[in-house]
């Protein structure tokens, strides 16, 4: 037993020692391949006054005030300022639908996987098409056309299309807009069984404009997420980039704001490369943040 005991006494002082450099792949994976890669944020801003369904409503942004005593906090007396959301809707802005959005019986936005995180990204283009009919649904035709051009959709991987709706955002306007592109129910279908991609994201903020949101439903009904409300996929090629996401872990949440950030080759022209002289501290701006009433936000 005592020989057994300084045994494994032995292995356990090696074995961080061997397993050290295996442990830094993904450093090195980073600093070879990553380090120098361009980033494009496929997010809007969320502000008060952005598109939403009328069934919503408005959200508001107001300073957080101390229950105390009632006052706004601010820089001069407490040091530090903090706002209040009031948020008509958890389908606002830039989102990740889970299905439990339409189906309690599937995950809600706390429930995600944490291997959500990053996927090959994969970039579908209906411009053309939208030019000539405003209300076009990505068909299984043009993501075989894709494919033609580029080869097979990874497995696994997250697919956007690209309609370039989000370029009149925010213009309130859009949340009202009888049609608007979309992505069949084929389409959608396709993706899934046959490429069995993680989840798909679109421009608007509906699948389709059918009468009974057949696409969502499906989508919601068989378990797979969605994206909603992405941006700047005219940023980002149609092939070759991942995608970061980030969302809060709101409990039972039926809808989440979404953080999508492509991950772009080092020579791409769009976004914007890590620098540690910038990015950490961060710069220092002229205009400090001051509250605008009219607007209802901070602006500089």
């Amino acid at each position: 037993m005592r020989r057994l005991l300084l045994s494994l006494s032995l292995c356990i002082a090696i074995l961080p020692t061997a397993r050290a450099a295996d442990d830094n792949r993904l450093w090195d994976v980073y600093a070879q391949q990553l380090k120098g890669v361009k980033y494009v944020s496929l997010s809007h801003v969320i502000a008060p006054g952005i598109p939403v369904w009328h069934g919503f409503g408005p959200s508001k942004f107001e300073p957080a005030i101390d229950p105390a005593d009632g006052h706004a906090y601010t820089y001069a007396k407490d040091g530090f300022e903090a706002t209040r959301y009031t948020l008509s809707t958890d389908q606002l802005g830039t989102q990740l639908d889970p299905p439990a959005h339409w189906a309690p019986e599937y995950p809600s936005i706390d429930e995600l996987p944490a291997s959500y995180t990053l996927r090959p990204l994969v970039v579908i283009s209906i411009v053309d098409q939208v030019k000539q009919t405003p209300g076009y649904s990505l068909s299984v035709a043009d993501i075989e056309a894709w494919e033609k051009r580029h080869g097979r959709i990874p497995e696994g991987a997250v697919v956007f299309v690209r309609s370039d709706w989000s370029k009149r955002w925010p213009d309130p306007a859009l949340a009202a807009l009888e049609h608007f592109p979309g992505v069949s129910l084929p389409a959608l279908k396709f993706l899934h069984e046959q490429r069995h991609i993680l989840l798909h994201g679109h421009e608007p903020l509906d699948t389709d404009d059918s009468p009974n949101l057949e696409g969502e439903s499906w989508l919601m009904h068989h378990g797979y997420a969605q994206a909603e409300g992405v941006a700047n996929l005219d940023q980002v090629p149609e092939t070759g980039a991942l995608v970061a996401i980030g969302f809060p872990r709101f409990q039972g949440g039926t809808g989440g704001y979404a953080s999508f950030t492509a991950i772009c080759p080092p020579d791409w022209p769009h976004g914007v490369a890590a620098d540690p002289r910038r990015d950490a501290p961060l710069p220092r701006s002229d205009k400090s943040l001051k509250w605008d009433t009219a607007k209802g936000v901070r602006v500089r």
